[in-house]
């Protein structure tokens, strides 16, 4: 049997509530699929702020460092907000992306057929979407220099930020998506702004050639803009799309609307190395914390998740997806996705229902 360290962090919110119930269905695939999980919790975020003054210690980064994968879940909210941005909770998944050499964000949008009338998109234009959005997480306008607001001579002020890659940042970001794009359904789309931006120009060039390693896949290219547009009004079109940072954490949001509830979105962020961190897209929306109200899917989708990109047990997380399937088949519903003539379910009883389908005990 194969045994893994996991360092878990459920953070604020309603993220201990979430993250428990994603902790039940982790230890049940390990059960039935043979692989032991050791799994250690810590604080972070404003849970971390309140015990330690900061958002994230050495300590518990040193146990992130030396895990095989961190189960993150939410961090954040009011409480901390007047705090200077330095030592926000936020700060605490930056770091953690940072240090772990995450540079890879991969966010699946799947619309689950249950769920199709809960998109504010109609049934056929988002009934079979099935998207993965692979963010490049660790360069572009967010990170480059030089950057920050300047005072002109003239007393006018002036904010800079700088768009900026190497080919190796490009290259790396290109392969991982190739890489996903060859385990689906062997459709990549590169979105830039190649007709505007030297930058882009320079992604599209990189992207292109790193795909003749992939001559399986086929490889398009889209502007930002077209990608958007596309993405409303004929979303089946896209399988995988790999875009840089900026592009990405715009377009992977539009994505996950069409799913109807960020409440059922899963992500990940890799790296090179064998570390990995999962997490659902979503915040820690603290005022629903402790109401046992919080869909716990996304997080549940996110264990999948890292059964299939960390640990190789693809059969596991097939069975973790078939078990949400079929919960929702069955007309279970937490709040966010609730709709007449399904059966209103609390954050416990959705966890308890995908445990039993997972065990073969629904």
């Amino acid at each position: 049997m194969k045994s893994y360290r996991i360092l878990v962090l459920p953070g604020d919110g309603i993220g201990p509530e979430i993250v428990r119930e994603a902790v039940r269905v982790l230890t049940v695939a390990g059960q039935r699929y043979g692989a032991a999980f050791t799994l250690t919790e810590a604080p972070v975020g404003g849970a971390s702020i309140d015990r330690a003054g900061v958002p994230l210690t050495e300590e518990v980064l040193k146990t992130a460092l030396d895990s095989d994968c961190v189960l993150m879940g939410a961090v954040g909210g009011p409480k901390w907000e007047g705090l200077d941005y330095s030592v926000r909770p936020e700060r605490a998944l930056l770091r953690l992306r940072k240090e772990l050499g995450l540079f890879a964000n991969l966010r699946p949008a799947k619309v689950y057929s249950a769920l199709a009338n809960t998109s504010t998109l109609k049934r056929e234009v988002v009934e079979g979407v099935d998207i993965m959005v692979v963010r490049e997480l660790t360069g572009g306008l967010y990170f480059g220099t030089p950057r920050g607001v300047e005072t002109l001579p003239d007393g006018r002020e002036r904010g800079v930020n700088t768009l900026v890659y190497t080919t190796p940042e490009i290259e790396r970001i290109a392969r991982v998506a190739l890489g996903i794009a060859r385990k689906r359904r062997k459709k990549l789309t590169s979105v830039d702004k190649a007709n505007v931006l030297e930058a882009a120009e320079l992604w599209r060039k990189v992207v292109t050639k790193a795909s003749k390693d992939y001559p399986d896949v086929t490889l398009s290219h889209m502007y930002v803009d077209n990608c958007a547009m596309q993405l409303v009004r004929d979303p089946r079109q896209f399988d995988c799309i790999v875009t840089e940072n900026t592009f990405g954490d715009i377009l992977s949001d539009e994505a996950a609307m069409l799913t109807g509830s960020i409440g059922m979105l899963p992500s990940a962020s890799i790296g090179d190395s064998h570390h990995a961190l999962y997490e659902p897209i979503h915040g820690s929306a603290p005022d629903i914390a402790g109401k046992n109200i919080a869909n716990p899917v996304a997080t549940i989708l996110s264990v999948g998740m890292m059964l299939r990109y960390s640990f190789d047990m693809d059969g596991a997380a097939d069975g973790i997806e078939r078990a949400v399937c079929r919960a929702l088949d069955k007309g279970l519903r937490t709040a966010d996705i609730y709709q007449g003539g399904t059966k209103k379910v609390g954050c416990k009883e959705m966890g308890d229902a995908i445990v039993g389908e997972l065990s073969g005990k629904g």
